[in-house]
């Protein structure tokens, strides 16, 4: 029976899995609570600060549709990248190079394009300006730097983001409360059933940035992939036999094991799947959904209240310091002037798990596919200050979101979410014991996955390519 369990796992580019027992899960559903807190904290940047405001304010609020059926699928998308880890330990871009050696790098690549430019550290740089003053760019610098720091010397690495991105959900959640009691309008109000009873398809929007909220509402791109290492981290399912990322200064780094694992389907491990697989879907939906709507739909009414018809509005963080100022102009200072300090300090937390998940999935691909007798941990950190470095030179060089560079933006996140949609489809149904397989209805959400995000990515391709095209000239 074991070796039947481990011969079903693709051995020509990786090494065999080795049969373990499934540990038992926790007692209590509070301990396995943090990785859809971080996925909500890494999250609540773009679509819940700029995006979707920005939409509302446009159109009002009849695209709040695209939040729900975008958070909805990455549940969907979540959750089979979590059942493979839960099975096995390894990552999904592990299980994907088991078909092809070469798909980590390529899914690494993408990510490393979609996340080259500053963007997060620049605009929460940006709003710290419109604060305090100061320079934009050497602001950002100092913010790169303060992240490298960050997680080069936390013990452990997940612990310390999921404290900072849980107190980071803690501050929004707060400053919308105060929002409900000041800000947002009874006519906002009024307004929201619209999102249900007259939703809309507003292309005059423009395909990337449909897509982008589609892609952007909670997570996106290259994130979600990162659920596989930050739920292995906390230590879920067969995850617990894998040490976790420490620093290569403050922590004590563990002997790594060259493999996954699978358990033999026998009545206990399949008691405590069950009651694994159950807890891992009720922390999703209760920390990275709930939380990534709720907060969508409320930062929406309060963009709402202020700067609804309010011509040339930018979509881009210019766009905050209008409704920043409208803020303070219609609530008070004071709240304007809280708006910009949350949504700085929120951007700021987007950046930390930016260079986090960036970096981690590259390093886990290295070690596992091409590095296998380097320190996962030492090509980590790496990473980390590669990546740092890059945008430290980026900056300096004055590049401001360049066209080419936005347009790979726009387009990167929902191309990955397409590929590896279909790569889940394969791997957690012809790799996996059949009794702990994707039932019909999740691979239905799976084929979804792969039109909704194949569609609107050819199509932005599409638009945006004929925009470059006359750019250039």
């Amino acid at each position: 029976m074991s070796e039947n369990a481990a011969g079903r796992f693709p051995a020509r580019h990786l090494p065999q899995v080795v049969v373990r027992d499934l540990p038992p899960p926790p007692a209590s559903a509070r301990r396995v609570i943090g990785p859809g807190v971080v996925a909500a904290g890494v999250g609540l940047a773009s679509g819940e600060f700029v995006l979707y405001p920005y939409i509302a304010s446009q159109v009002g609020l009849v695209f709040l549709w695209a939040a729900a059926v975008g958070i909805v699928t990455q549940w969907f998308l979540n959750m089979e990248i979590e059942r493979y880890t839960l099975a096995t330990g390894e990552t999904a871009l592990t299980g994907f190079s088991r078909f092809w050696r070469h798909w980590g790098l390529v899914f690494a690549i993408m990510v490393y394009f979609a996340n080259l430019w500053p963007g997060w550290a620049t605009s929460s740089a940006t709003m710290v300006t419109y604060l305090f003053g100061g320079n934009a760019t050497w602001i950002a610098i100092g913010m790169l730097l303060v992240i490298g720091v960050t997680l080069t010397l936390a013990p452990v690495i997940y612990t310390a983001l999921e404290r900072i991105e849980g107190l980071k959900v803690i501050l929004v959640v707060l400053f919308i409360a105060v929002a409900i009691g000041f800000a947002i309008s009874a006519d906002a109000w009024a307004e929201l059933p619209t999102a249900v009873t007259a939703p809309d398809f507003p292309t005059e929007l423009g395909f990337a940035l449909m897509l982008s909220a589609l892609v952007f509402a909670g997570a996106g791109g290259g994130q979600n992939l990162c659920q596989s290492n930050w739920i292995r981290d906390k230590g879920y399912g067969m995850g617990a036999y894998v040490p976790r990322l420490v620093s290569p200064v403050t922590g004590a780094e563990e002997a790594a094991p060259g493999t996954g694992f699978i358990f033999e389907t026998t009545p206990e491990n399949l008691t405590r799947w069950r009651r694994w697989w159950r807890l891992a879907n009720q922390e999703q939906a209760l920390t990275f959904a709930l939380i990534s709507f709720v907060t969508i739909v409320l930062m929406s009414l309060l963009s709402y209240s202020t700067v609804f018809g309010t011509p040339g509005l930018a979509n881009s963080v210019e766009f905050l310091r209008i409704e920043g100022e409208t803020l303070k102009a219609t609530v008070g200072g004071w709240f304007g002037t809280l708006f910009w300090l949350i949504g700085a300090l929120s951007l700021f937390a987007a950046a930390l798990g930016i260079v986090d998940y960036t970096s981690r999935l590259a390093a886990d691909v290295l070690k596992t596919s091409y590095l296998r007798s380097r320190s996962e941990n030492r090509i980590y950190f790496g990473l980390v200050w590669g990546l740092v470095a890059i945008g430290i030179v980026v900056l300096l060089a004055g590049l401001n979101q360049p066209l080419p560079l936005l347009v790979i933006a726009a387009c990167v996140g929902g191309l990955m979410m397409f590929i590896y949609s279909v790569l889940l489809l394969l791997l957690n149904r012809r790799v996996l014991p059949p009794e702990i397989r994707p039932r019909v209805w999740r691979v239905v959400a799976l084929v979804w996955s792969v039109l909704l995000f194949g569609v609107f990515s050819a199509l932005t391709i599409w638009q945006q390519g004929a925009k470059l095209l006359d750019w250039m000239g």
